[in-house]
């Protein structure tokens, strides 16, 4: 009994024990988990990027030791150190927090595939005008084409356009021999119009123009360019190529205080003249100061003509080129002649139109006007520029309405014209070939007389191939 007493104790005793040493080994366990995993966390580091930007090397770990700074950019030491990668191997995707580097202008981003083709519909109408594509034009390529343009104009009797005319509808002759087309349109074009006023006609002649400025301006449109020319005794540029705007209003407003000669003829002798009454050729008082009369006075014309044709020569070959002339048609001591100034006119393509002011709007003026008188100078030669270029006929106006009407019809002529193209065959000279526009419609070969009115240049001159 005694024995068993004490044995019983001595079991719980002994347990107790075993359970605290096992509570102090865990507590002791649990104590260097904890420091060994302090330890072994290394503290947050800045990003990579953030150390690239601010040049900071990379901060000491336990495992390797620190590297010093980098003596060049990181981004350059980059790229002299760091290899091209393989083609073979695959480009890690970007992440969503990381922006896509834009591509570089004039590269293709991804060079296994060929770059995307834009191409861009141009509206009818709009072929004229110039595309702003918002990239330099680094080089330009200067061809030499066999290409003929003949714009032509097709009126009927009345004196109206005829539209809806086709490519079948024309035949052009070329020296005699039919060409066959290879370009055709009827859409209207943007007009680059060289405007020559003749400040050498009659006072007022020049007053009538000055009041139909604002109809002249309104019948131009937003797309077009205009330069201003004056002459007399010689050739005025008036203003720079431009649109209708404030530029050509100040150069019109200060053409309302030109004025143009006397309206009777010059006196040059008897009692009124410069040097006082004369007796037998000497004059009645001889202690009468001479007067020197001034040398008589030019109307340069041609040479104006010639102006603007080489100023249009250097404008857009995308407009259609034109030369408005306003005019009585006197020309006298112009250094160019007629032939040489119309060799130019239709090698660059330039059709000139003109109104017809004083003598040279009266009937039957024309035909007088082929007598021609010494001292005088030549009064046919504007219908001459007119018909060789296509430009029609002159407008003759005498008053101011018939002018401004004058002005819309034939800037509408100019822009709505049917545009023919061939290839000329060969190699080209520079020797004059004739041209001739037929135009043939159904409705008319039961006609006794023509039914339209074709106006087209005569001829050109072609450019001889380069040497």
């Amino acid at each position: 009994m005694r024995g068993k007493v004490l044995r019983k104790p001595y079991k719980q005793f002994s347990r107790m024990c075993c359970l605290s040493l096992l509570g102090v080994l865990l507590t002791i366990g649990i104590h260097l988990a904890a420091q060994s995993s302090d330890q072994s966390t290394p503290q947050a580091q800045p990003s990579t990027q953030d150390q690239r930007d601010q040049g900071i090397p990379d901060a000491p770990s336990a495992v390797q030791p620190a590297k010093p700074a980098p003596e060049n950019p990181p981004a350059a030491e980059e790229q002299q150190q760091a290899p091209p990668p393989p083609a073979s191997e695959a480009q890690p995707a970007p992440r969503s927090d990381e922006a896509t580097p834009a591509p570089v202008p004039g590269t293709n981003p991804n060079p296994g595939t060929p770059p995307p083709i834009n191409i861009r519909t141009v509206p009818q109408g709009g072929a004229t005008q110039p595309a702003s594509t918002g990239q330099e034009e680094f080089y330009k390529i200067s061809v030499t084409t066999n290409q003929v343009m003949v714009p032509v104009t097709v009126k009927d009797e009345s004196g109206r356009l005829v539209n809806g005319l086709s490519a079948k509808d024309f035949n052009v002759l070329e020296n005699g021999k039919k060409q066959t087309l290879n370009f055709f349109t009827s859409d209207p074009f943007a007009l680059s119009a060289a405007v020559v006023f003749d400040l050498g006609m009659k006072d007022v002649d020049v007053q009538k123009v000055v009041h139909t400025f604002p109809a002249f301006e309104g019948a131009f449109s937003q797309f077009d360019e205009l330069s201003l020319y004056a002459y007399s005794n010689t050739v005025s540029r008036l203003s720079d190529w431009g649109a209708v705007g404030q530029q050509l209003d100040a150069r019109l407003e200060e053409l309302q205080s030109a004025r143009g000669q006397n309206n009777g003829p010059p006196v040059t002798s008897g009692p009124f003249g410069p040097n006082g009454p004369s007796i037998n050729g000497m004059p009645a008082n001889p202690g009468a100061p001479t007067v020197y009369t001034p040398v008589q006075e030019a109307h340069v014309m041609n040479d104006a003509i010639l102006k603007a044709a080489m100023d249009l020569a250097q404008r857009d070959k995308t407009r259609r080129k034109i030369i408005f002339v306003i005019s009585d048609g006197r020309e006298y001591r112009s250094n160019a002649s007629y032939r040489d100034v119309l060799q130019v006119l239709l090698k660059n393509n330039i059709i000139v139109y003109a109104i017809g002011l004083g003598g040279s709007s009266i009937p039957g003026y024309n035909k007088l006007a082929k007598l021609h008188i010494p001292r005088l100078g030549y009064t046919d030669i504007l219908p001459k520029y007119v018909s060789a270029t296509g430009g029609g006929q002159v407008f003759e106006e005498l008053t101011r309405n018939g002018i401004e009407d004058a002005y819309a019809q034939a800037l509408g002529y100019a822009r709505n014209q049917y545009t023919l193209g061939y290839r000329l065959g060969g190699t080209p000279s520079g020797a004059y070939r004739d041209i001739e526009v037929l135009v043939d419609r159904p409705s008319c070969k039961s006609s006794i007389r023509p039914c339209v009115n074709v106006s087209a240049r005569a001829g050109y001159y072609p450019n001889p191939a380069p040497r």
